[in-house]
């Protein structure tokens, strides 16, 4: 089986990886310190999965302003750079390759995040969905519509976090411009009514990712910077899609070709979009002819699943999530056509090592 397409090297450019198996982003609460620091924890978390041929790691929120959710370990802090450097030693001890997520979730948040202030967004629009704070459940709020001044300012900490990011030791960065977050709220126009320069036309829509894009590029190595896009996330974070959705990814990917990325990671449909207007049910079949880089493709791939979507041509690699929260050995379990162990949904976000660093590997 080691001749499967998923278990085959493959070149982001300057950097050669020993497979087509990402470990997808994953959120998993458990930066528990005053910080939001990554602990030991997370360096045996990840360095138990270094066999992937390319770790993303969780979101990691660029400023204190992006936080939306516990526990999470951000890349703005002194605290934090140096425990991630301590993951990034471990991920690369192992021969592991590994890229950060940079994330700002817009107005998925709440005020208890920001000392009582409301989050920012593009505009003043509630997406009208529930937030778990370090308090309780909470209703989401009206978001501040960003300024300017404020857009650019949280523009420069994309640039700032993709600086730290190479200083903690990270092969890349990953730009979050998926599921609902700040980008993908400057992309909709259910979440974005501004009649300024980054309103109205798909072009002044999309303008934020390009300009952040422009910013991070002149810190790090364009080829070392990855990006995630959800084209058709329905009903998801309050998003709903009309008949602009698609040609606005479209226009985003081929705007893309400009640039020498690492690779464009691509979500499938979360849910069954089948039956909802302007949707996209087939995501790589769709952007596989439009964009000329490397394609990652991601949501519930299985192993076979995996090796045929690469197969047809369709995407060079496969970002697996539960499949590797639960297997960190999954690259073995795939090549030898091994069992895999099941997950612990109760535990994906939850703290402490139970679900997160005590799944078993093969025997050896």
């Amino acid at each position: 089986m080691a001749n499967q397409p998923l278990l085959q090297e493959i070149q982001l450019n300057d950097l050669k990886l020993k497979n087509r198996i990402f470990m997808a982003p994953l959120t998993r609460c458990r930066a528990d310190n005053p910080f939001q620091a990554p602990t030991e924890l997370h360096v045996e978390y990840y360095k138990q999965r270094a066999s992937a041929g390319l770790i993303i790691t969780e979101g990691s929120q660029v400023s204190a302003r992006a936080v939306g959710y516990v526990h999470t370990a951000g890349i703005y802090l002194k605290e934090q750079i140096e425990g991630w450097k301590k993951v990034t030693k471990a991920v690369h001890e192992e021969g592991g390759k590994i890229f950060i997520q940079l994330w700002h979730v817009g107005r998925i948040s709440h005020p208890d995040y920001h000392n009582g202030e409301l989050p920012w967004a593009p505009s003043a629009i509630n997406p009208n969905g529930r937030i778990k704070t370090y308090l309780d459940r909470r209703d989401t709020v009206t978001p501040h519509a960003m300024t300017i001044d404020e857009i650019k300012q949280t523009i420069n900490e994309f640039k700032t976090a993709a600086a730290n990011a190479m200083e903690a030791g990270f092969d890349g960065v990953e730009i979050h411009s998926s599921n609902g977050y700040l980008f993908h709220q400057f992309f909709t126009k259910c979440s974005n009514n501004r009649t300024d320069e980054y309103g109205g036309s798909i072009e002044n829509r999309t303008r934020f990712l390009f300009e952040v894009l422009d910013e991070v590029k002149q810190v790090m190595p364009e080829e070392r910077i990855g990006l995630r896009l959800n084209p058709s996330a329905h009903d998801y974070h309050g998003i709903t899609l009309d008949e602009e959705t698609i040609p606005t990814f479209e226009y985003i990917v081929n705007k893309l070709n400009d640039y020498k990325l690492a690779y464009l990671h691509l979500s499938e449909p979360f849910t069954d979009v089948s039956n909802v207007p302007f949707a996209e049910q087939n995501i790589a079949q769709k952007f596989r002819p439009i964009y000329k880089g490397t394609l990652v493709i991601n949501n519930e791939f299985d192993q076979q699943k995996g090796n045929n979507i690469i197969d047809e041509g369709l995407a060079d690699a496969v970002a697996f999530g539960k499949l590797l929260i639960s297997n960190p050995d999954l690259p073995k379990r795939f090549e030898l056509n091994k069992e895999l162990n099941e997950w612990d949904k109760s535990t994906f976000y939850t703290t402490g090592a139970k679900g997160y660093t005590d799944y078993p590997f093969l025997e050896s």
